[in-house]
């Protein structure tokens, strides 16, 4: 790598800035994926995909509710009750930048000259 090249490098800043620690933490970035890809999910099809407890999923939920990136319905499935996340259109932005910024790091990592 020439001079210029990592002089530019090393006064941009590194991806890792763009990461959104609401959002990066690895239940919550598997959260709003998977709201992303359908129009609501049921909490049950969550805790068990993401292979967490009630309590744990509750948590994350709500953290993320808190900041304004998914939205929680409370209703009845027949005679059962549900609770169905779905992302906000502030979620949709948030993960979007998530991955942008994951994106710039592997692309940074991938033309290191040790990567």
């Amino acid at each position: 790598m020439d001079e210029q090249v990592r002089a530019d490098r090393v006064s941009e800043q590194h991806p890792t800035t763009g990461l959104d620690d609401v959002v990066h933490q690895r239940h919550r970035l598997g959260i709003l994926t998977i709201a992303a890809e359908a129009e609501r999910v049921e909490f049950g099809y969550l805790r068990s995909t993401l292979d967490l407890t009630a309590g744990n999923l509750s948590r994350h939920i709500t953290v993320l509710e808190e900041s304004g990136l998914v939205q929680v319905d409370k209703g009845y499935d027949g005679r059962r009750p549900k609770t169905w996340v779905r992302i906000t259109g502030v979620g949709r932005t948030a993960l979007t930048n998530e991955m942008a910024a994951l994106r710039a790091l592997l692309t940074r990592h991938e033309e290191s000259p040790a990567g």
